[in-house]
């Protein structure tokens, strides 16, 4: 969509007559659509009202509801309230908003394959959300209960963006709303974005007042219990907040909230989802607290990701050798630590996962004196230990502790040679690990809510989840390429590209690191994570498909077709075993045939046979 129809007006003098009128009239067509017959009565009704608010007061809470919100009648009235909450949280009019949304410049391919309503309602939410998850303002808002509606609605309108009964669904006609529908949003602006507001002066109007909802009778379309989410919508909105899901494992997380409902999400699954993964990234926030680590020492930027062994009930069991003492675990993004003891616990083990030496983590038996009886260890293997270390979770059915651990292990050793294999600088460094953390917290939420952990090709762990895909590499080679873009703004400097090439080159935020720094958690000191980016938001961007999410599709399909022929080779192999089995029966026949023969003798069936057989032995024995 190229926004030159908005500009061509002040051309003149560059461009010729005919071509100035046919940039007019294309200007004029896309209003047509956007706007409908009724724009120059919505300019009109404008002008009034401008007239009447220059007269009446000036303070925010007087402000004109249309100002910010008018109903675009090709989408649904969910949709038009996802779109007006927008606008509110932007302080930015709907009107300005959808010329922005024209002046976009998209593919053609995005035009074709994208239905023009879906690009509007991205358009809007994800600079809602960008805005709602920016570093620079302290809103919590995994904690607050209305942004998990924003975003839930966020998904049902994308799933019901256009009317039942609507004649063309790629035509947009907005109309101001009727003035009785009053505005109870806070007057924010673009750039100050969302901020808190003394409530004090104005505790009549604001009663009632919500940061997502306009109007809880008109605007607000609440969602009953039988609305659900589908894959695709929660594909393009939960990315956008890296913080909920990451475009790598986004499709194995939908796949794991919706396992007892039928592949359809509901709210309630997904709000319980988000206050879990609150809860555990306040647990890990209250973790790096000196007294709780101090025994620890970490280095800065380290992150305390799980603990276990605090529980009497649940001990972990470290084994060197013959010998073996509980203690407690722990896991960073740089180490394992292994502090034995009972309550007291002495200095920390620890074994860096960061080492350029090769190691080895992989699930083994252990049990008492070295016996290998009991499949629930994780033993650790590396050129700075002299002997193998073996880490036991006790468990009296199973070993899904051990499992979950493994997983977490594997995660943190995968990020780190996925780092050293690129040779990543500091920020890219720090964007990965980013990603590591928030995977292994968003696991953490569903295994604690939901008392479920998925593993395999379903894990919630991007880079386990590369290393398990038959076609993996992709995967982690399209990640590869993608951070390699994150110094092209910040250090370009440093990989010596010019200011007037870095402008015809793409460039991407570090979202995870962004978005780790929004939650509390410092990886290193100097970091530009406050820098603003526009329209990219998480890793998803207005009606475009993330280079990731093509490349982790077509491994999955690379996957079926890997067991498919897993399969065949299975079955040959077992036909081969048949085969081998005959021919060997084939080739002891005489012996076989020799056996049944003296069976039958020594049977005495026949008494004549069986004395005659006797009497020769015995001849030939004397003999």
């Amino acid at each position: 969509m190229d926004n030159a129809g908005g500009k061509g007006k002040g051309k003149g003098n560059g461009i010729g007559f005919w071509e100035e009128l046919l940039l007019i009239r294309h200007h004029n067509s896309f209003n047509s659509i956007l706007f409908g017959n009724k724009q120059q009565e919505n300019e009109e009704e404008e002008e009034e009202e401008k007239q009447q608010s220059s007269s009446s007061s000036s303070s925010p809470s007087s402000t004109s509801p249309s100002k910010y919100s008018c109903i675009i009648s090709s989408l649904s009235p969910l949709a038009n309230s996802v779109i007006a909450r927008c606008s509110k949280i932007l302080g930015v009019p709907t009107q300005v908003l959808l010329h922005r949304f024209e002046e976009t410049k998209f593919n053609q391919q995005t035009l074709n394959s994208t239905n023009l309503l879906v690009l509007v309602l991205e358009f809007f939410s994800y600079q809602a959300l960008h805005v709602l998850t920016h570093p620079s303002h302290s809103y919590n808002y995994l904690t607050d209960k209305d942004f998990r509606r924003l975003t839930y609605d966020m998904m049902l309108a994308w799933e019901q963006h256009s009317t039942i009964n609507s004649n063309n669904a790629n035509s947009i006609h907005p109309h101001p709303q009727d003035k009785s529908q009053e505005s109870t949003f806070p007057n924010n602006n673009h750039n100050q974005g969302v901020e808190e507001e003394d409530h004090d002066n104005n505790n009549d109007d604001q009663e009632g007042w919500s940061l997502f909802y306009t109007n809880s009778i008109t605007m607000a379309v609440q969602v009953d219990d039988e609305k659900t989410v589908g894959p695709e919508a929660f594909a393009r909105i939960a990315p956008a907040c890296p913080a909920i899901a990451d475009i790598i494992t986004v499709h194995n997380l939908f796949d794991v909230l919706t396992s007892s409902s039928d592949g359809q999400l509901h709210f309630l699954i997904y709000d319980k989802y988000l206050a879990s993964l609150d809860k555990v990234i306040k647990t890990a926030k209250c973790a790096t607290v000196p007294p709780l680590c101090s025994n620890l020492k970490l280095a800065e930027g380290e992150i305390i990701l799980n603990v276990d062994g605090t529980v009497p009930t649940q001990p972990v069991l470290q084994h060197i050798g013959i010998s073996a003492w509980p203690g407690r675990l722990t896991l960073t993004n740089y180490a394992i630590y292994f502090e034995a003891g009972v309550g007291l616990y002495d200095k920390p083990v620890r074994y860096d996962l960061t080492m350029e030496s090769k190691q080895v983590v992989k699930p083994e038996l252990t049990g008492p004196l070295g016996a290998r009886l009991f499949d629930d260890a994780v033993m650790y293997k590396s050129t700075s230990v002299d002997e193998p270390v073996y880490l036991e979770f006790p468990e009296f059915k199973g070993h899904s502790r051990r499992d979950y651990w493994l997983e977490n292990i594997l995660e943190v050793l995968h990020a780190h040679t996925f780092i050293k294999k690129y040779n990543f600088k500091e920020l890219q460094r720090m964007e990965v690990l980013s990603k590591t953390i928030l995977g292994i917290f968003r696991l953490r939420a569903v295994r604690e809510a939901f008392h479920i952990f998925p593993s395999h090709y379903k894990t919630l762990l991007g880079f386990n989840l590369a290393e398990k895909l038959p076609r993996g590499d992709m995967i982690l080679e399209t990640l590869s390429n993608r951070i390699q873009l994150l110094s092209w703004n910040s250090e370009h400097d440093a990989v010596g590209i010019s200011p007037a090439v870095e402008k015809q080159l793409p460039s991407l935020s570090p979202v995870s690191l962004v978005t780790l720094t929004k939650l509390g958690f410092v990886l290193a000191r100097g970091t530009d994570a406050d820098k603003e980016t526009e329209i990219l938001v998480g890793d998803v961007c207005v009606g475009e498909i993330n280079p990731l999410e093509t490349a982790v599709k077509q491994s999955k399909c690379d996957t079926g077709r890997a067991e498919t022929a897993q399969a065949t080779v299975d079955q040959v192999k077992v036909e081969g075993i048949d085969t081998n089995i005959a021919v060997m029966k084939e080739l002891l026949f005489p012996v076989l045939e020799s056996i049944q023969r003296v069976h039958f003798l020594a049977s005495w069936e026949d008494p004549f046979k069986s004395t005659v057989f006797l009497v020769v032995i015995c001849h030939t024995i004397y003999r």
